[in-house]
């Protein structure tokens, strides 16, 4: 572990922790595909915007996993930059355990709140029924979901990427199988989605439970080990919270984007989740580099080694950008025909093909942003953490779709996401400039 934290060439790290989250990502993005492919095949937009609209909850879990994931691996990798494995691995433990006890507490709100939330996310007569489907299924096995991050996220941390990788593509894998047999073989349609995310979560988790248990050295799933001080417990949350805030907000702007939406018809909330997924090309590999490299960047940052954080996080800039152009341009010149692949009404291949050229525009950006959020994460640093993650697709999103539609319409909701990550980008480079850590080299 030590070698490629401290040794090995920054290329070299970089990649070896970077590629199996990339993978396992890839593997999440055919996911995403394969299941709006499945649903769009059922040929009711009512019911492929009713999984867009229930969508929303499935990213808040993995939100509140991201709580005990990622404020718990940022606090373990530069515990471990300090050479203090002991206290390491007690903060393992306890973000082990209290993950399942968020997830617990999680499924009774959703379960007593369901209506309200469900008016929230926009659900409408016409696809009440269906985001209802969706919506129980998934709020059922919310624990399994939540529980999934810490694991995940916290492997990486010893060096472990394969095994969170295998953990995670294996239970990807099985939705993609499942989903078929679930929505058209057993014909539970929206709720056939969600029963297939909830049993790969389950079998997800148990691999990576193996993993922790027979690979790691310095991690645990001992209840034994679980005490930590609460200076230890505010670090976990003060990260944690503002990288849950991430995926809240991409909740929120979906929700949002379709309340405002809903009054062009169902077709127009459809054609937004299947431009949504298919820009999720960009995000998933974007989210996988960032994230891979966010183990080394708070390892580094804790061991003081001035250059090698630098470095990476150059090297994390170079590698994210220049995907991320490339990815770009792919889909500004393909949009309607990607959309076409879901579903060939034209209506839906119009707007959808719209709507992902504009999501796609500013890809580029949002990828600068998210390396600036990570490496806020990995110093502790929970305020600039908080507010990126808070404004890219809350704060200022949320008045950049209020603005543009009140002055453009239907095209000024479309753009919403593009002035928003303009702006984010703004945000980033200011806080990058007051935020920019300065140590003694060790």
């Amino acid at each position: 572990m030590d070698n490629l934290f401290e040794n090995m060439s920054i290329k070299r790290a970089y990649f070896t922790l970077a590629l199996p989250v990339v993978l396992s990502m890839a593997v999440t993005l055919v996911y995403n595909l394969v299941d709006t492919f499945f649903v769009s095949k059922t040929g009711n937009p009512n019911l492929v915007a009713g999984v867009s609209q229930g969508a929303p909850i499935f990213t808040l879990m993995i939100a509140l996993g991201d709580i005990f994931g990622l404020g718990g691996s940022s606090l373990i990798s530069r515990l471990f930059g300090e050479h203090k494995d002991k206290i390491a691995r007690n903060v393992s433990g306890y973000c082990f355990y209290y993950s399942i006890a968020c997830g617990l507490i999680v499924t009774l709100l959703l379960f007593v709140f369901q209506t309200p939330i469900l008016h929230l996310l926009g659900a409408s007569p016409a696809t009440w029924k269906y985001a209802r489907e969706y919506y129980l299924v998934i709020a059922g096995g919310s624990t399994f979901i939540i529980f999934s991050l810490s694991p995940n996220n916290i492997l990486r941390t010893e060096g472990l990427a394969i095994q969170s990788m295998i953990g995670s593509m294996a239970g990807t894998i099985i939705n993609i199988f499942l989903n078929p047999i679930f929505i058209f073989t057993c014909g539970l349609g929206a709720a056939g989605s969600a029963l297939a995310t909830v049993t790969s979560s389950v079998i997800a988790d148990v691999i990576l439970v193996y993993y922790l248990r027979t690979k790691s050295k310095k991690l645990t799933t001992s209840i034994h080990e679980t005490k930590i001080s609460g200076r230890l417990q505010l670090q976990i949350y003060a990260i944690g919270i503002p990288a849950s805030i991430t995926n809240i907000m991409v909740s929120f702007a979906t929700a949002l984007t379709n309340r405002y939406l809903i009054s062009y018809g169902a077709s127009s909330v459809a054609a937004m989740g299947i431009a949504m997924k298919a820009n999720s090309i960009i995000v998933m590999i974007m989210v996988g580099f960032a994230f891979g490299a966010q183990p080394l960047i708070g390892y580094a940052y804790g061991a003081k080694n001035q250059k090698r954080f630098y470095e990476t996080i150059h090297f994390d800039l170079f590698v994210i950008s220049a995907l991320n152009i490339v990815l770009t341009i792919v889909l500004l010149i393909f949009a309607p025909n990607v959309i076409r692949l879901f579903m060939s009404d034209p209506t839906i291949v119009h707007e959808g093909g719209l709507m992902l050229r504009w999501l796609s525009l500013t890809t580029t950006l949002a990828g600068i942003i998210l390396v600036f959020t990570t490496a806020f994460q990995s110093m502790g640093k929970a305020a600039p953490a908080f507010w990126l993650s808070f404004s890219r697709q809350g704060l200022i999103f949320g008045f950049s779709i209020a603005i543009l539609a009140h002055f453009f319409g239907y095209t000024g909701i479309i753009a919403a996401q593009a002035c928003s990550d303009v702006l984010t980008l703004i945000l980033s480079l200011i806080f990058y400039k007051i935020y920019e850590p300065h140590f003694n080299q060790k």
